[in-house]
């Protein structure tokens, strides 16, 4: 199946996807900070470069794009129609190298909290799930 848009027009949407500072990722960031936490941003010293660093207590938050880290029964976790064979394979090795570098993490101490760009839509829900997080020992 051929793309539905021209390849300029592919490549100008391609250009705009970030890897750092996306929507969900700043959501997280304000909700964390209104609680009164204070954090670093993008360690990239540790496995996966989490986007929420809380090093006194060796914790981080990780936001992950439900289309891009292939959450699991989310409607945004589509395969696309188009190059099927090149998604797969690479959406694929995004979540391996996600499990992955939770593994060392884990190993290294920390504990961790994989927030789906999904669950942005209901703050009340993730305050608790962060505050939960942050307080448990």
């Amino acid at each position: 199946m051929s793309d539905r848009i021209s390849p300029e027009a592919r490549s100008r949407n391609m250009s705009r996807i970030r890897n750092a500072n996306t929507g969900p990722e700043m959501i997280v960031r304000r909700l964390v900070h209104s609680m009164g936490h204070r954090y670093r941003l993008h360690r990239r010293d540790l496995p996966g470069c989490p986007d929420v660093v809380f090093p006194v207590m060796k914790k981080a938050i990780f936001v992950h794009g439900c289309f891009w880290h292939r959450h699991e029964g989310c409607k945004y976790a589509y395969t696309p129609k188009s190059r099927e064979n090149f998604w797969i394979t690479k959406l694929e090795g995004n979540r391996i190298r996600d499990k992955e570098n939770l593994v060392k993490l884990e190993g290294l101490k920390w504990k961790t909290l994989v927030i789906w760009e999904c669950e942005t839509d209901d703050l009340d829900l993730l305050r608790k799930r962060i505050h939960v997080f942050l307080v448990q020992q």
